[in-house]
């Protein structure tokens, strides 16, 4: 692994494990050895980074000098609380672990009082269930929407009827009750809302829409607009 992403790799983990964090719980996580972590922490001093902490007992990351100081007020932060919280209960593993990865990120780079104002915010999420229930591989889709790439998916409609689908993903939908994938039905010929909970299997090809994506998303948004 090259250095600086181990070090990149070593700054999140100070910034998402809980404070102080021995140097063999650093180690655990980001798979290099005790002596090498006891290195890296001193490069991170070194560069500007504040970590407080020594062998023996753990270390905390006081301030982050990799990242700008960002400039929230209380509202503000109250704000990101509340959507990254919310972020979390979709039922979205990867999305949820991204949300405490951003929380984490911006927490490192506010000054202590801000700090304690997001570790403390009034604002809280509790749902006793994930908002969207089960899923299917969300990170094939997305991955297919980003590369702008054919996916062919197991759906079954509203009546039960299985069918297999070439579909190329243009936008994923959180609405209020249902998650949908917004995409060009290669098999109608037209726009389709998948229900995300409806589909099954999911399978990448080869063949590539791009650049048509942008385009054609603007279509559908405006088809949207005006269905009755």
């Amino acid at each position: 692994m090259p250095r600086s992403d181990r070090l990149l790799r070593l700054l999140q983990a100070l910034r998402t494990l809980p404070a102080p964090v021995t140097a063999h719980r650093l180690s655990e996580e980001t798979g290099v050895s005790v002596r090498s972590i006891y290195r890296d922490i001193e490069s991170l001093r070194a560069a500007g980074a504040e970590i407080a902490g020594e062998r023996g007992y753990g270390y905390c990351l006081v301030e982050d000098g990799t990242l700008a100081p960002q400039m929230f007020d209380r509202l503000e932060i109250e704000a990101l609380v509340l959507g990254l919280a919310e972020v979390r209960h979709l039922g979205d593993p990867a999305l949820a672990r991204a949300a405490a990865s951003v929380l984490a990120k911006v927490a490192a780079t506010l000054p202590s009082a801000r700090q304690q104002q997001l570790l403390h915010a009034v604002s809280q999420v509790h749902r006793f269930k994930d908002r969207y229930g089960a899923l299917p591989d969300m990170g094939r889709l997305r991955e297919a929407c980003w590369r702008e790439e054919a996916l062919i998916i197991e759906y079954t409609d509203q009546r039960g009827q299985a069918t297999r689908r070439t579909i190329w993903p243009l936008a994923i939908a959180y609405l209020d009750q249902v998650l949908v994938v917004l995409a060009w039905c290669c098999l109608r010929q037209d726009f389709r809302k998948f229900i995300a909970g409806r589909i099954g299997a999911v399978e990448p090809t080869a063949s590539s829409f791009r650049p048509r994506r942008a385009k054609l998303l603007r279509e559908y948004l405006e088809a949207l607009k005006t269905a009755p």
